[in-house]
């Protein structure tokens, strides 16, 4: 269990990632942009679904005003491919079933589900600027208005 210690100004840890295209992905590589990096529990699940469609309808916009969206989370990379080909998604998305990122970010821990308490992925996004420090941090994203949030957050709207 990862126990949530990042908070805004700090330094973003660094990661890296293969997509299930072989498409390496660092936040490294990043630097000079802004990048809006959201954790999530399960591909092709309800909730999870509408976030990224909703990011997904949004990411031109989001683009065009240098926001670069990665996903990530512990499913792997066959069924990331599916899920980004069923619905159209244009970001990568990064598999991190042995919680190397989840932890690094504190996003794999407790929480309520169903009135129960389990462990798995927290849904965060985390704002991250184009020198690699946290500005914001989204705990409970909006999924159906979360480029909306993104936008505003970074003062683009």
């Amino acid at each position: 269990m990862s126990t949530f210690l990042l908070k805004v100004g700090d330094p973003a840890p660094l990661f890296s990632a293969t997509t299930f295209d072989g498409q390496n992905i660092s936040l490294e590589k990043l630097r000079g942009k802004k990048v809006a990096l959201y954790f999530y529990p399960e591909d092709d699940t309800d909730v999870c679904t509408r976030q990224a469609c909703n990011l997904r309808d949004h990411h031109s916009l989001l683009q065009d005003k240098g926001i670069v969206v990665i996903g990530v989370s512990p499913d792997e990379n066959p069924s990331h491919g599916a899920f980004t080909r069923k619905f159209g998604l244009p970001f990568p998305l990064l598999s991190d079933p042995e919680h190397i990122i989840l932890n690094a970010y504190g996003t794999f821990g407790e929480k309520n589900m169903y009135g129960h308490t389990v462990q798995g992925v927290l849904r965060y996004t985390f704002l991250i600027d184009e020198v690699g420090i946290i500005r914001h941090i989204f705990r409970k994203p909006r999924v159906n208005q979360h480029a909306e949030e993104i936008l505003k957050k970074y003062g683009l709207v």
